[in-house]
């Protein structure tokens, strides 16, 4: 009997995926472990391997497709001796069409054409219908490109991303011209409309849910930090293969209080608090339309050298969207550093179901006082957001008060 291959579950909160490209086309030969497919989820682009061997009998899910509902089928692999009549029950699943905005009732705005990128995502300039997957819509819309110009290379002529991506290298975009503004409603300014990704309705879920059901407070503390950066540059000039920056100290500077209190590596859940064994921290990384944050494992037990790399490898990895589940997943404390943007403190929002993040700022030169007189020192705040069902005033206080001793003495950190 023919073989169904689902579209898979690639996070334990995952429950749809777009299909961004096929590997393996209609007939040809698939074995165990063979790469098949890519899936974009939220965060990243994965692959993902057959278990089954056999012959590609059937795609029923274009490469490009958007929101594809985790176990629905995708396509079919025939074992030996099954035929094309074997799949007859193998269908291509199909989605109600969208309904067209109505206007808003009583409106004294008169129906404008549709904006260039209307034409672009739907119909061709002529009105024609062009068959294109949903993400090719989005991208060409994005792009400027007019679809009815593009040629599919997608069953049955289909335009999938790969078309899309071509038109624009080979130099299809137009001339970049004035935006097209939305028709506003009455007493409404113009606007541009941006579809949601992925990425950004998850931040956008997850933020809102962290901000209604997580008790947010915040302490704030100033670090000096001239002696930091000392031992960076001496660091730094005896290294080879690597180069320090001022995050990776603050990574390893968390990871070693979070140690000294384990009280504040903790999470919330129903049957009671959660304190981790180990200081596994998140680094939040900023994407295109997003972020997203790669964890550090055992910070706490990782040298500087070895922080520093692997961070970079994996910020890389993010902003390459190759980043794997387990790569993001499962941090225990967070940390938010917006100091190359040059922003002096802000607060953020906690990750749940994570108990703390820790935004951090720019060191800059500040007025200070040192034993009776006035002087000048290189200070860097940060803040503490707390999940208060979890950590207290006093816990979180001993978190930033060991967290400032580390960056201030920062030798601490290598013994």
């Amino acid at each position: 009997m023919p073989i169904s291959i689902l579209m898979p579950a690639l996070s334990p909160t995952m429950t749809e995926g777009n299909l961004a490209k096929w590997h393996k086309a209609v007939g040809d030969s698939v074995a165990a472990g063979d790469v098949i497919a890519e899936i974009e989820t939220d965060k990243a682009t994965m692959e993902v391997e057959a278990v089954d061997e056999g012959i590609l009998g059937r795609i029923l899910v274009d490469e490009g497709t958007e929101n594809v509902a985790v176990n629905t089928p995708i396509a079919v692999i025939l074992e030996e001796g099954e035929s094309e009549a074997d799949m007859a029950g193998f269908t291509q699943p199909t989605a109600p069409a969208a309904p067209a905005p109505a206007a808003p009732p009583d409106s004294d705005v008169a129906v404008a054409p549709a904006p260039a990128a209307a034409v672009a995502a739907g119909n061709g300039a002529d009105g024609a219908r062009v068959f294109a997957s949903p993400l090719a819509r989005r991208m060409a819309a994005q792009m400027g490109l007019d679809l009815a110009k593009i040629k599919g290379s997608g069953p049955h002529g289909r335009i999938v991303r790969a078309d899309v991506e071509a038109q624009e290298a080979g130099g299809g975009r137009p001339a970049a011209g004035p935006a097209m503004a939305v028709p506003p409603s009455a007493g409404e300014a113009a606007y541009e409309l941006i579809p949601h990704t992925t990425m950004r309705k998850v931040i956008a879920q997850r933020l809102t849910l962290s901000k209604q059901t997580v008790p947010h407070f915040y302490l704030t503390i100033d670090c000096h930090i001239d002696r930091l950066l000392e031992i960076r540059k001496e660091l730094n000039a005896r290294a080879e293969d690597f180069k320090l920056s001022v995050n990776d100290m603050v990574i390893k500077a968390a990871g070693l209080a979070l140690r000294k209190v384990p009280e504040a590596n903790a999470s919330w859940s129903d049957e009671g608090v959660r304190l981790y064994k180990t200081a596994d921290v998140a680094v939040a990384v900023a994407l295109d339309g997003g972020l997203i944050t790669p964890v550090i494992r055992h910070a706490e037990d990782k040298g500087l050298r070895d922080i520093s790399v692997e961070m970079k490898a994996l910020a890389a990895k993010a902003r390459e969207g190759k980043l794997m589940p387990e790569e993001y997943q499962g941090g225990t404390f967070t940390i938010s550093n917006l100091g190359m943007f040059g922003i002096r403190e802000f607060a953020a929002v906690i990750n749940p179901p994570e108990g703390c993040i820790l935004a951090v700022g720019a060191g800059e030169q500040r007025p200070v006082v040192k034993d009776g007189a006035l002087a000048v020192a290189t200070v860097m705040t940060c803040t503490l957001s707390v999940d208060h069902r979890v950590v207290d005033g006093a816990i979180g206080a001993k978190f930033l008060a060991a967290f400032k001793m580390l960056v201030e003495d920062p030798l601490t950190m290598l013994l």
